[in-house]
């Protein structure tokens, strides 16, 4: 894998820096590196918010943002509507979205592949709060095969113990479970290339 460019767009509290963060540290303990930084506009909850993630096997010396992600997370799907959003993203790449509708209702030209996953109605399921940014990335990881899901389970055993741990395991696996594994695996090798 040479360079893998991933945008994350969510609101504020919805965890998206956090989100970020993990998906970069998940890489790095996977012996892989990993850059995550957000773009903030106005601080205040629910306001848009943009990370951005990058994975490679070699140093990133890129600093910039992520302006031609080969992968979009989507945390609201109402952010579809906000203009920039999927502005910039390869053809042929892949839009995960945060939505209880089926992939179908979100049509996407040039290619685009679409996958969507449950994430805050999972989150509120089993952790009690609808903070979708984990199930995104267990559903991510699970699409993609980029890092093990096991991974982001590892990462999150870093901060959490006992009954918070075993309740995101939980979520991470349910939600892995939710998308058919491996059919990005494709756009990352040729997004690597």
């Amino acid at each position: 894998m040479s360079l893998i460019e991933i945008r994350i767009h969510g609101r504020g509290g919805q965890g998206n820096v956090v989100a970020a963060n993990l998906l970069a540290t998940a890489a790095f303990e996977m012996g892989r590196h990993g850059q995550a930084f957000p773009n903030f506009g106005a601080e205040r909850r629910g306001a848009p918010v943009v990370a951005f993630v990058r994975i490679a096997d070699q140093p990133i010396l890129r600093r910039c943002q992520v302006l031609t992600p080969a992968y979009l997370i989507i945390q609201d799907e109402a952010l579809l509507h906000v203009p920039g959003v999927t502005d910039g993203l390869k053809a042929g790449g892949g839009v995960l979205i945060n939505s209880n509708r089926p992939a179908s209702d979100f049509p996407m030209a040039n290619g685009v592949s679409v996958a969507t996953l449950p994430a805050s109605q999972l989150a509120k399921e089993f952790l009690g709060r609808p903070v979708p940014n984990t199930a995104l990335l267990a559903g991510f990881l699970s699409l993609t095969g980029l890092l093990p899901v096991e991974a982001l389970i590892k990462i999150l055993g870093h901060k959490f113990k006992g009954e918070v741990l075993e309740k995101n395991a939980a979520l991470i696996t349910e939600a892995a479970g939710r998308v058919e594994p491996l059919i990005w695996k494709e756009i990352a090798d040729v997004a690597a290339a």
